[in-house]
């Protein structure tokens, strides 16, 4: 591909993956790619998130393929919540969010990102780890925040680029990873498929 086609496929649904690559100047077209994300016996956060952000690009490019469409790179993600060992997905409901909040108040937790960008018969990925430490959460603080919906579509039930931003006291690592797609480590796998970022 040219260096200047900025055209790529997304296999995301999430409107912060959207935005951020529209605004490293990227053009997308969604695709769907829906996997299995069940947790695997034995399996940690990184590898679990690698491997899910594996298969989506595979299953993404499954439907460029079955589709005839035309071939460019296709990226996909993966972001995983952990902490001791669990790892901490979408919360089923407002108490399994009361639950994960409830264990990140006060203490530190890592956000993962797993990042697939497949073209051809290459699929490469890259990884970024970042440490989140929470302040104090009240039960008062955990209530509003559930009220208002926010939770329930994102790894860990909070987002940082949301009301949950109030309760990060600080960061070791990538703010854009934690909100699921870290820039630096996507620009570098773009460029190994020929993208100039910005």
């Amino acid at each position: 591909m040219s260096t200047n086609d900025t055209r790529i496929y997304l296999a995301s649904g999430s409107p912060r993956r959207r935005e951020i690559l529209e605004q490293l100047g990227l053009h997308l077209e969604r695709i769907h790619a829906d996997i299995d994300e069940t947790v695997r016996p034995g399996e940690d956060a990184v590898a679990y998130t690698e491997r899910l952000a594996r298969e989506k690009a595979e299953a993404g490019w499954r439907v460029v393929s079955s589709c005839g469409l035309p071939e460019r790179p296709l990226l996909a993600a993966d972001t995983t919540v952990t902490q001791n060992g669990e790892i901490f997905g979408k919360p089923e409901n407002a108490d399994d969010a009361r639950r994960m909040l409830r264990a990140f108040s006060g203490r530190s937790h890592q956000a993962i990102t797993s990042v697939a960008v497949r073209d051809g018969g290459r699929l490469l990925v890259k990884t970024s780890v970042t440490d989140v430490f929470f302040k104090p959460l009240s039960d008062a603080e955990i209530e509003r925040y559930i009220d208002s919906g926010e939770p329930f579509d994102k790894a860990g039930a909070y987002g940082i680029q949301g009301k949950a931003g109030v309760f990060i006291e600080h960061i070791e690592g990538s703010y854009t990873g934690v909100m699921g797609l870290p820039v630096h480590e996507t620009a570098l796998l773009l460029a190994e498929f020929g993208f100039e970022l910005p």
